[in-house]
């Protein structure tokens, strides 16, 4: 098995809370008992590597993972067209309000499959451990990610360890890929957005973004923000099953909602009107966007969608995305227009309009 991590979630790894890890429970007794920060030997291939799977990510990861590892995971054949994704997250702290790296790293490939209108099915987990990392926080992570893999019904497969010296990185980075399988059918994408579609968003924006920068900057708000991440493929599935043909999807996660349309407007070549007013923004989001000069548009969300669909279908797919715990706060917030092709306005309360344009750069660095 070398370096392999294939996996799933539970385990016992973790202690109450996730926060302590048990030692003395893991199954092998050196050198994990006895090396409670990752060395570079960890990443070497030989009996540490193979000790920190069998004794750390493979308790962890718990029922999500699969018994067989190997460098390849051989799969079954599935009937559909398959979707492809791979993402690395790299946020800083790797422990935030509501989420951690770990989980983060699950829901967002699945997100991103879900996104094309794939049933998540597998996904493969590598870790870049920084040597001197505490072994507890590695299992904290690794136990993250089995329960979400877990949630999101998805089974760790295969997977990868390396160690890199001190000074070279910085606590855990993780990479996921994921397959999943698209219904025959099922055609979304950046290039169907259509003038008269109708814009939808899943929910409250920004709450990733500034549960993130709540950690970095010491802002304490009086109702706690936590990180939305969540996964978002069940809730796709109830927008499908309406039976509409919904044209477009995106989690707008860096860059934020501002980054995603501007990306479907230029891709389609159709221009997008937002309402300002309808926009969901919660008032612990615009009170830490503006102390940091922040644009609430531009913060990355990790468990929001946002959807462009036919206007006759628009109230069923909104409906059954109420219905869903993970859309109970959708609405609409604009629609597609011809005017003003490739461009992103919103219409402000005063009756004016402002263009909300892609982000210049990355406003808030290792956010996922």
């Amino acid at each position: 098995m070398g370096e392999e991590v294939g996996g799933a979630a539970g385990g016992g790894a973790a202690g109450e809370g996730g926060n302590d890890l048990d030692f003395e429970g893991w199954t092998c007794p050196a050198p994990l008992r006895n090396t409670p920060t990752v060395v570079m030997g960890h990443g070497g291939g030989g009996a540490m590597s193979a000790e920190l799977v069998e004794s750390l990510f493979l308790p962890a990861y718990g029922g999500a993972a699969r018994a067989e590892l190997g460098d390849a995971a051989v799969l079954p054949p599935v009937a559909g067209r398959l979707a492809f994704s791979t993402d690395s997250y790299v946020v800083k702290p790797m422990f935030f309000p509501g989420g951690s790296i770990g989980d983060l790293a699950v829901n967002g490939t699945v997100n991103d499959l879900a996104m094309a209108g794939a049933q998540p099915l597998y996904l493969s987990t590598a870790y870049i451990l920084a040597e001197g990392t505490a072994i507890s926080d590695i299992g904290r992570v690794a136990t993250a990610v089995g329960k979400a893999a877990e949630q999101a019904g998805v089974q760790l497969v295969t997977g990868d360890t390396k160690v890199v010296d001190h000074g070279s990185g910085d606590g855990i980075y993780v990479n996921t890929a994921g397959v999943g399988v698209i219904p025959d059918g099922v055609v979304i994408g950046p290039e169907r957005a259509r003038p008269g579609d109708v814009v939808l968003v899943s929910g409250a924006i920004g709450l990733h973004g500034v549960a993130v920068m709540s950690c970095r900057e010491g802002l304490e708000f009086s109702t706690p923000v936590e990180s939305d991440s969540a996964p978002l493929h069940g809730l796709v599935a109830d927008m499908l099953a309406t039976g509409v043909d919904v044209h477009v999807l995106r989690d707008p996660t860096r860059g934020g909602l501002s980054a995603s349309l501007n990306e479907i407007a230029r891709g389609s070549g159709v221009g997008v009107d937002l309402v300002e007013r309808d926009l969901p923004i919660p008032e612990e989001v615009r009170d830490a966007c503006g102390l940091l000069g922040l644009d609430p548009l531009q913060v990355a969300n990790e468990g929001k969608l946002v959807a462009m669909v036919p206007a006759d279908g628009a109230d069923a797919v909104l409906e059954a995305m109420r219905a869903h715990p993970f859309g109970a706060g959708a609405c609409r917030i604009g629609t597609v227009v011809e005017d003003h092709p490739r461009m992103v306005v919103a219409r402000t309360g005063l009756g004016g309009t402002r263009v909300i344009d892609l982000p210049i750069g990355e406003q808030l660095p290792r956010i996922c």
